[in-house]
């Protein structure tokens, strides 16, 4: 996943590429641009060549600037390599679903930001743990990850969290961030996916295109989330409005910790009343231990058990966020933000 450019121009017109990009603007010119200037350079050293052969002066002089210029260029591009962005998640001890979401989402980034180094941070130790003991896999938790990073010569630093919300795992996220700030010369932290209106209305966007096929009148979409104590946890509700107010009257938001809980859940379907189907799938980055045990287990208490109960067929879909295309890219843009503000400072 490591990837580096052999030039710092090409790598400004990459950055530039995703930055005009995330804000919807035509993102071929600024790759494009830093193609046709490495072009350029190419071009004048070879023009360069040719005032050479009439002077061995002038020619030790060009080799001398073409030698100094080389010594800059390496230490752009090793400057280039002091700056990583490390990924962070929560975790799952789900293998598929782990590849295909924050897998995806880790390989999003490194695509748009090819000039850094991209890792992998878990917050979940219990995760950790199984994936050592069970699979030998070792993923750093957050600490570790800082640690590496400090000690492998990382000077500026991106944290992007795939977490949904500003909660308690974002908060304890951004305390350890503060607490290495003065272990690099620059760190930023990115944002949540839920971070603001327009990430809501996208959100939401996304959520109804990917099962829009369900929607006929007669099914009720259930999207299942975490919750939280935390304050933040008020964005379930913002997400239910908003999905009430852009008229999609039968997608439904719940969440398994917190509320809307599945009893709000079930009260608004009746309220509505006339559906024959529940279409359930979580609104978590994985489809982890809640989605495959919490939603759709064969325990007595599972949503799907419960709604089936209540009369309705019940359908289970096992695909998290992270594999929606539209939901990545918006964890792209956020880390976007965040590099920008980073080589700002």
């Amino acid at each position: 996943m490591k990837k580096r450019i052999l030039t710092t121009i090409l790598a400004t017109g990459v950055l530039t590429a995703v930055l005009t990009g995330c804000g919807g603007a035509d993102s071929s010119a600024g790759a494009d641009t830093g193609v046709a200037a490495e072009s350029e350079e190419t071009a004048d050293n070879g023009q360069t060549q040719g005032v050479e052969e009439a002077s061995d002066s002038e020619e030790s002089s060009d080799v001398e600037e073409q030698a100094d210029a080389t010594e800059e260029e390496a230490g752009e591009t090793e400057q280039a390599s002091d700056t990583a962005i490390l990924v962070v998640s929560f975790g799952t001890s789900y293998n598929d679903s782990r590849e295909v979401t924050i897998g995806a989402i880790e390989q999003d980034i490194a695509d748009a930001f090819p000039q850094y180094e991209v890792r992998r941070a878990f917050t979940s130790q219990i995760i950790i743990d199984k994936l050592k003991e069970r699979d030998g896999l070792e993923i750093d938790n957050v600490e570790e990850a800082l640690d590496r990073a400090v000690d492998d010569g990382i000077k500026k630093l991106v944290v992007q969290p795939t977490h949904l919300m500003n909660g308690f795992e974002y908060t304890d996220l951004a305390d350890a961030v503060k607490n290495y700030e003065a272990k690099f010369d620059a760190i930023e932290l990115g944002a949540p996916l839920l971070d603001s209106e327009g990430d809501v209305a996208l959100v939401v966007k996304a959520i109804t295109d990917k099962l829009k096929s369900y929607d006929d009148g007669k099914t009720a979409i259930v999207y299942m989330g975490h919750g939280t104590e935390a304050d933040s946890n008020g964005v379930y509700q913002i997400l239910q409005d908003t999905l009430t107010e852009e008229g999609f009257e039968n997608f439904y938001i719940g969440t398994v910790e917190a509320t809307p809980s599945l009893d709000d859940v079930i009260a608004a379907l009746k309220s509505n009343g006339g559906y024959e189907k529940v279409v359930l799938e979580p609104l978590m980055v994985v489809a982890g231990d809640h989605a495959n045990n919490d939603m759709a287990g064969d325990e007595d208490d599972s949503w799907k058990s419960v709604l089936t109960k209540e009369g309705y067929e019940v359908e289970c879909i096992l695909e998290g966020l992270g594999q929606v295309p539209e939901i990545r890219s918006i964890y792209v843009s956020h880390t976007a933000n965040a590099v920008s503000n980073l080589t700002a400072e």
